[in-house]
């Protein structure tokens, strides 16, 4: 048995190519092998998202804090609150953030494949993400 002590792997920045505005990556966990799961904190400013991307075997989604939007390719965005779980299935193209008004934080779960969690595609545009849930649904 492990126990990772809070705070003791360092925050990154998330990557331009990937991330459209500012996005904290704090890392929870990585099983070790064979294990192929991790884990991090990831949360997005507002306006912040994910550019579209996929998972070789899905990713989980556990809102934490904020207000965000979740999107499927072909599908219109949802707003996500704290609470929710989200669970994208294996080469689902989406992307995830933050609303234009609100902060969001979400546990971000998923498995590499060969030291590979997640393939990246083009950004999302401001037209798309401005299109985004207006109303809530809740």
């Amino acid at each position: 048995m492990d126990v990772i002590r809070s705070g003791s792997i360092s925050s990154a920045q998330g990557p331009e190519s990937y991330f459209t505005g500012t996005v904290r990556i704090d890392p929870m966990f990585e099983a070790p092998a064979p294990g192929r799961m991790t884990g991090a904190l990831v949360t997005f400013e507002p306006g912040a998202r994910t550019a579209w991307h996929s998972h070789p075997f899905g990713q989980t989604l556990i809102v934490t804090t904020g207000r965000g939007q979740v999107q499927l390719d072909g599908e219109k965005p949802q707003l996500i609150y704290p609470g929710d779980v989200v669970v994208i299935h294996p080469g689902e193209k989406h992307w995830h953030g933050a609303t234009p008004e609100t902060a969001m934080s979400h546990i971000a779960v998923q498995e590499h494949e060969d030291g590979t969690a997640a393939f990246w595609n083009e950004k999302v545009s401001d037209e798309v993400y401005n299109s985004g849930a207006k109303s809530d649904a809740r």
